[in-house]
Formats: structure tokens, C-alpha cells, sequence
């Protein structure tokens, strides 16, 4: 893809997501993530309906009219989005790859943080880190993540959970906001994750296709694992194969609502040929 193409297609992402976080998301997320606490602003003349437990005595007595205290809620926040780009995320089969929806949800949070003027960082992993952006305010650190999620190509196919919160843990030592989008056909990051959880808010938001939930009837047919690039002759027409796969599917996705209830973490569950903004509206609403 050449640089016109890439901006072009940055563009396009903008318009699309930002419409979004402008007009949907950025009061929910704002209602949703609550800042670090509340500071003391200014005082004003009370009126009608305000707690008087605000009441300002010493304010109060000098003016021999009753004022109260105004306080603001410290809002600075710093989100991260830790977004897998293993070969299983090249994975697509409706209008759309994981990929493509995944960079979609990661511009539209991203977005309405900054619509909140947070900070956003992100991080791209596989089985390695594969890219660190620092947190940062503004516009034009949102466009270069937007970016780097379109272009960024990994160097390897692999997946693994684990090392991405685990980096995370070492960079990041305050609280964040953290999205964890993946398609999360992986386990054992229950140890990790406990340890992120403690710290941060985090949020695991699961993209897949329809297509992996099962493998339909086509005969004998010749299949690539996208991770390991491995080539293997699979027999459809038996219903043992059909099974042992679709137990194997469930026992991922069993294991991600699991781990993450366990861990005090929410979930999000997105098919590409679904709407992500439903889902994320839901959740932003329900943790309200």
C-alpha cells in the first residue's frame, strides 16, 4: 500500500469513527471512566437544591451570606489499546477482515478519549512486542496510531497474551484505561492479566468472524493455520473433526468470559458482520 493509499484510507477511518465519538461516545465514555477524584475549583453564592455539606462556614461567615464549595472532577486519564496483529487477525469471510474492524474500534476509542482530552498510547503485539507508542494528547498522535494500525505489518503470526500484558505492567506504573482487542483464540493469561486488572481498568474486547465458530461439510480440503503457516489436509465430512474443532472454538472462548469475570475485567463481544457501536454502547451503558 502506498503512502497516498495509507492516507487516504486514514481519511476514511477519521471521518467514519470520529462522527462516532463526537455524536455517541465521548459522553458515555466520559460517564464511564471516572477520573482520578474531585478538586476544589472555586466557591459560588449557594442556591436552591445545593448539599449543605458544601457550605463554605468561613466563606459564609465573612459575606454573612451562605456560599459553598465548587468542585471539578480531576479528569486527566491515560488509555492504552493493545491491539494483536498476529496472522489470525488477517482472517475475514463477510465484507470485512478482523483487522479492518479491530482498527475501527481502536480509532473510536481513541477518539472519545481524546474528545475527553486523555491521553491514548498503543501497543501492537503477536507473540512479541511488536510496537510501542507512548501515550499522548491530541489529534495528531490519534491519525498516527490510526496509522500504524492500517500499515503496521508484524514480524511474526503467533499470538501471545501474556507478553503484551506483561509489557504492559513494566511501562505503564499509574492507572489506565486499557482496551485489550483481540480475537483471543489463545490461553493461559490468566496470571498476567490478574496482575494488569489490580492496576488498570481493563476491557477485553473479542473480534471474530462467524466462519470460525464451526467448520462446515466441503469435503476433504486443504487448510492453512494462519499463525503458523502450517498447511494440513482436513476431512470435513467427518463430524468427529467437525466437533473436536467446534469443543476446541468454545473452550477459547469459554476461557476469555471466564478469566476476565474472574479477574474483575470486563468484555466485549463483536462478530464483523455485526455492529461494534451496538456493543459498545451497551457496555459503556451498563458500566453506568
Amino acid at each position: 500500500m502506498d503512502t497516498k493509499e495509507i492516507l487516504k484510507k486514514v481519511r476514511k477511518i477519521e471521518i467514519k469513527t470520529r462522527r462516532l465519538s463526537d455524536h455517541i461516545f465521548s459522553g458515555e465514555y466520559h460517564t464511564s471512566f471516572k477520573g482520578r477524584g474531585m478538586t476544589f475549583s472555586e466557591v459560588r453564592q449557594y442556591q436552591y437544591g445545593d448539599d449543605v455539606r458544601a457550605i463554605d462556614w468561613n466563606v459564609t461567615a465573612r459575606y454573612n451570606e451562605p456560599f459553598v464549595k465548587v468542585f471539578e472532577e480531576e479528569r486527566e486519564l491515560t488509555m492504552m489499546l493493545l491491539v494483536d496483529i498476529s496472522g489470525s487477525e488477517s482472517f475475514g469471510t463477510k465484507n470485512q477482515l478482523k483487522r479492518d474492524m479491530v482498527t475501527e474500534i481502536a480509532a473510536t476509542l481513541a477518539f472519545s478519549a481524546t474528545q475527553n482530552n486523555d491521553k491514548i498510547g498503543l501497543l501492537l503485539f503477536s507473540d512479541q512486542i511488536e510496537l510501542f507508542i507512548p501515550p499522548k494528547k491530541g489529534k495528531s498522535h490519534v491519525l498516527r496510531i490510526i496509522r500504524e494500525l492500517i500499515e503496521f505489518e508484524s514480524k511474526s503470526k503467533k499470538t501471545d497474551l501474556s507478553q503484551a500484558l506483561k509489557y504492559l505492567s513494566s511501562v505503564l506504573k499509574k492507572k489506565a484505561i486499557v482496551f485489550l482487542i483481540s480475537d483471543f483464540m489463545v490461553k493461559d493469561y490468566e496470571h498476567t492479566l490478574k496482575i494488569a486488572s489490580k492496576r488498570h481498568d481493563v476491557t477485553g474486547i473479542r473480534v471474530f468472524d462467524q466462519r470460525e465458530e464451526s467448520i462446515p461439510n466441503i469435503g476433504i480440503v486443504n487448510m492453512i493455520d494462519a499463525e503458523t503457516g502450517e498447511t494440513l489436509l482436513v476431512d470435513t465430512t467427518s463430524k468427529k473433526v467437525r466437533m473436536d474443532y467446534e469443543k476446541y472454538y468454545r473452550e477459547n472462548v469459554n476461557y476469555f468470559k471466564d478469566i476476565f469475570s474472574k479477574c474483575g475485567a470486563g468484555t466485549i463481544s463483536s462478530r464483523v458482520d455485526e455492529s461494534y457501536v451496538t456493543k459498545l454502547l451497551g457496555y459503556f451503558k451498563a458500566r453506568n
